[in-house]
């Protein structure tokens, strides 16, 4: 007993944690089927680490872009940019699959009553003015609100003022990232515990018939962020890279995005995947930025979300959609999912916006969001999964870029 617990420990401490989830996750469905009544209990130990996930992010993101904007050095513009754009391509280009799994499997739906009011911006104006707000917020409401618009623009306005300090300060901020990053690699050895407490909730409370509702619309949903991940995004990282992207993407999709399929939060993930990319070796001086930005604006789950669920509604209304409105809802979707809150639940609240579109009235695009909470167990979990995971891609596929262009070897590690 005297050795178990320190093999236990050690096991806990430095085992594999992608394993360890997959077994958590197995041991939630058990516990959900043979013992119900303490599966939904168990939801606590999934709110407590995802809590924990959400505590940390808001003040990592401030620190580490602020940090690395302060200690920056020459180089790192061009892989930036070749991120952003990676970013940019792949949302709309996900939104364009969208719209073509709609018109190739066109899919109604049951609307329903909502219950609860739910507020959601009226036009682009208004998403456009909250954009605005949010940058311009006090930067305490925006820590303690998870602001990450305006977390993103006070910390990128610090780092630029802290450029001229001294090296100690420089230093100073640096190590408090860095004090920040120990505390997070603690929370994220919770992520087995966390998992089995949200599995073991998930399957207790739906069982079969919660997976088998809805089953056309979350396949053309599940299928679209699929063929994004699988066939997209590596022809993407193929552009860039010129080399075999499938090692790079299952390794994401293993490693990110398990867990933020769990978490159901990009913004939550964060941590995840900036250890990841300190695994593959890449430019810290890039993915301390590029990965809390993606976790922003980069949603190509999102804009597959919003373009589904409103050319669903489309259909079921019998509004007559042509080729070019849809592709205009590609651009609309494209835009609205980079203002997607990166929380469970954050790109429906934009249905309503791409619904304009068609006319379709609010009262209306209010009971396809909620349709989007109904299926929101398996379809928001996949939609984060896809985000978080190509943040990750993407950064690595901007850094091999500017390896092959400058002539380096490449030194990012993949399986």
């Amino acid at each position: 007993m005297k050795r178990a617990i320190p093999f236990l420990f050690s096991l806990v401490k430095e085992g594999s944690l992608v394993k360890q989830i997959l077994c958590a996750m197995i041991l939630g469905v058990i516990v959900a089927f043979v013992w119900p009544s303490f599966a939904k209990d168990c939801v606590i130990l999934g709110n407590f680490f995802v809590s924990a996930l959400k505590a940390v992010a808001p003040i990592l993101v401030f620190l580490l872009v602020a940090s690395s904007i302060a200690n920056h050095q020459s180089g790192t513009g061009k892989t930036m940019t070749s991120v952003l754009v990676l970013y940019a391509a792949g949302t709309f280009l996900a939104a364009l699959v969208a719209v073509i799994a709609s018109f190739l499997f066109p899919t109604h739906i049951a609307l329903v009553e909502v219950k609860d009011a739910v507020t959601a911006p009226g036009g682009i104006a208004e998403v456009l003015k909250n954009l605005l707000f949010n940058i311009v917020d006090n930067p305490i409401k925006a820590l303690a609100n998870a602001n990450y618009i305006g977390i993103l623009a006070w910390a990128i306005g610090l780092g630029v003022a802290l450029r001229l300090s001294s090296d100690e300060t420089k230093k100073v901020v640096a190590d408090l990232s860095f004090g920040v990053e120990f505390i997070v690699r603690l929370v994220i050895r919770l992520a087995p515990i966390g998992v089995f407490g949200l599995v073991a909730d998930v399957v207790a409370n739906t069982g079969v018939e919660g997976m088998l509702s809805y089953v056309q619309l979350l396949c053309v949903l599940i299928g679209s962020m699929l063929f994004i991940a699988l066939v997209i995004n590596p022809i993407l990282v193929f552009w860039y890279t010129r080399k075999n992207p499938y090692p790079l993407v299952w390794r994401c999709l293993r490693e990110s995005g398990v867990t933020a399929f769990f978490t159901r939060s990009s913004a939550a993930n964060i941590p995840v995947n900036m250890e990841l990319c300190r695994k593959l070796n890449l430019d810290e001086k890039v993915f301390s930025i590029s990965i809390p930005i993606g976790a922003t604006i980069n949603m190509a789950g999102a804009a597959v979300t919003i373009t589904v669920l409103t050319l669903s509604a489309a259909y079921t209304l019998g509004v007559n959609v042509d080729i070019f409105t849809a592709l205009l809802l590609s651009v609309v979707a494209s835009v609205c999912a980079c203002g997607a809150s990166g929380v469970p639940g954050g790109s429906l609240l934009l249905i309503p916006l791409a619904c304009g579109l068609f006319g379709i009235d609010q009262n209306v695009a209010m009971q396809v969001v909620a349709v989007g909470f109904v299926i929101g167990v398996l379809q928001d979990s996949t939609e984060t999964a896809l985000n978080s995971s190509t943040d990750v891609v993407f950064t690595a596929a901007a850094c091999q870029k500017e390896a092959r262009r400058a002539g380096l070897i490449n030194n990012v590690i993949v399986p």
